[in-house]
């Protein structure tokens, strides 16, 4: 129950132009619709972070990626599959995002989001989310709900309950970047 009123309450905040706090397959996210730009730069005003650096966003397949990638470079297919535990992927450019979302050299970071509850949310969006981690610039991110400073918590429009007490510590995913030949190039572990 608690799961579906979450949905339909993120669901109801992002069309809005909202930004939601929620599960993800690694930490908690501070997200948006990664299309709207005006969502997107509330993030970087909540995060009290530069909107030159870029953001992570998460996609619910190789369709989704496809849609936001302008050419997808081979070895990234083999290690989308390969891999086990979540895995964030910088593509040489992004297509059709917000601004804000891609580097200045236009390359953009996407993770296939493998958690039930982050898939639906995306499914039924229909459109990618952005997936900074729920804590202000510069702060540790939280390994758990229990960690989210309180204050972070009264700036966005929805935070979502299902899993809040889920004392499993999390991390974030390990990031690579791949270019144009195909070179990868490990940004963190």
């Amino acid at each position: 129950m608690l799961f579906d009123e979450d949905l339909k309450n993120s669901i109801n905040s992002l069309k809005n132009g909202g930004i939601i706090i929620y599960p993800t397959d690694t930490i908690w996210g501070l997200g948006c619709d990664a299309t709207n730009k005006s969502a997107v730069e509330k993030v970087f005003s909540v995060k009290s972070r530069s909107d030159n650096k870029s953001l992570i966003i998460l996609v619910n397949g190789l369709a989704m990626l496809e849609r936001y990638v302008k050419e997808i470079p081979s070895i990234a297919y083999d290690l989308i599959e390969v891999s086990d535990t979540p895995l964030t992927i910088i593509y040489p450019e992004g297509r059709s995002l917000a601004s804000g979302i891609c580097s200045e050299d236009g390359s953009v970071g996407i993770r296939i989001c493998r958690d039930d509850f982050c898939s639906e949310l995306i499914t039924r969006l229909r459109r990618p989310l952005v997936s900074s981690s729920a804590n202000k610039s510069g702060e540790p991110f939280p390994t758990d709900f229990s960690e989210i400073n309180p204050d972070l918590l009264k700036e966005v429009d929805y935070v979502v309950k299902y899993r809040q007490n889920d004392r499993r510590k999390s991390s974030p995913s390990p990031v690579i970047k791949i270019d144009k030949k195909g070179v990868v190039e490990i940004i963190r572990k």
